[in-house]
């Protein structure tokens, strides 16, 4: 248990360049712990599942998907209570942290528009050639889905290895998530935040700065003017894995 006050974003990164990550038991916690599950699940990038029904969402822009335009409204929607999430783990310092790891270019949101109304999202972390998953929502019907479609396009994209989720869920099973074994966790997490001939995962925020890392961003280069990248090519990206 770790008392009240802040989270430095170092800490933060060489706790998940270990396999941990922080939660806390209410949204009006004063204090968080450190989790380490023995099972974790993991989405493999090239194993993600795309129903027909969900392509012909994404390609028909049902929604406008930006990276990073609103950080800060995604944690706070993913931190409200809703009808079925009464209460939720991210508490004021979890959220102070990952604000402060956006600021730094460590963490990252994907949202979903209707118009002008944000009506769903995630956002997570990224280390290497890791993501980690940390909380997604939905506002809208298909909204948490187009977000995580459209992040395992950008993660492919950008050369990333490993999609983290934490916990295993109904709706992230239907996603093609799979729950792993620890070892086996932590295997993929040595391999995505290894240096060019080391596979060893890092324990210090300094040595994370020097693994090989990827571009959360390359995607953004078939963007259009809007900035947000057409449903068509996100669906393009993921319709072999299917």
């Amino acid at each position: 248990m770790t008392s009240p006050g802040t989270l430095d974003p170092g800490l933060l990164l060489g706790a998940y360049s270990v396999g941990v990550f922080p939660m806390a038991d209410s949204r009006d916690s004063a204090s968080i712990y450190w989790v380490e599950p023995r099972r974790r699940a993991i989405l493999p990038l090239e194993g993600f599942h795309l129903s027909r029904s969900l392509r012909r969402v994404i390609a028909a822009d049902r929604f406008r998907v930006t990276v990073d335009r609103a950080f800060g409204q995604i944690i706070a929607l993913c931190a409200e209570a809703a009808v079925d999430r009464p209460d939720t783990w991210i508490n004021a310092m979890i959220e102070e942290a990952f604000l402060r790891l956006h600021a730094l270019g460590h963490a990252h949101s994907v949202e979903c528009w209707d118009g002008d109304r944000l009506v769903g999202g995630l956002y997570g972390l990224a280390v290497g050639r890791a993501f980690f998953g940390e909380s997604m929502v939905s506002r809208a019907p298909n909204a948490s889905k187009v977000a995580i479609a459209s992040l395992v396009a950008r993660l492919r994209a950008g050369g990333f290895s490993l999609l983290d989720c934490q916990f295993m869920t109904a709706h992230l099973a239907s996603l093609g998530a799979q729950e792993i074994d620890r070892a086996d966790y932590m295997e993929l997490l040595g391999a995505a935040l290894s240096s060019i001939g080391s596979s060893a995962a890092s324990s210090s925020a300094a040595a994370v700065a020097d693994v090989a890392t990827g571009d959360f961003f390359a995607l953004d280069a078939l963007a259009g003017v809007d900035g947000a990248v057409p449903g068509k090519v996100v669906a393009q990206l993921l319709v072999h894995t299917s």
